[in-house]
């Protein structure tokens, strides 16, 4: 039987473009530096408005990752 076990991290992505690009941004840059992303959750989702039209999107997502398994701890000898 596989178990999975997630460590979960929160980002915020930005764009000009859109919010879809705002999440692509987050996870790409992210993938930078975490390995095994494996899912996210979008959380919220903001713009910035000027002179009328959306300017800005931003977009804070929860992105979960799988856990490397660790190495046994060596057992100490008893010579």
């Amino acid at each position: 039987m596989s178990h999975h076990v997630y460590k979960v991290v929160e980002v915020v992505g930005s764009s000009t473009v859109g919010m879809e690009d705002a999440i692509k941004v987050a996870i790409h840059e992210a993938a930078q530096s975490v390995r095994k992303l494996r899912w996210f959750e979008v959380l919220e989702t903001r713009g910035h408005i000027e002179e009328g039209v959306v300017a800005h999107w931003q977009v804070r997502l929860r992105l979960g990752f799988t856990l490397e398994a660790s190495v046994p701890a060596r057992k100490k000898s008893s010579r």
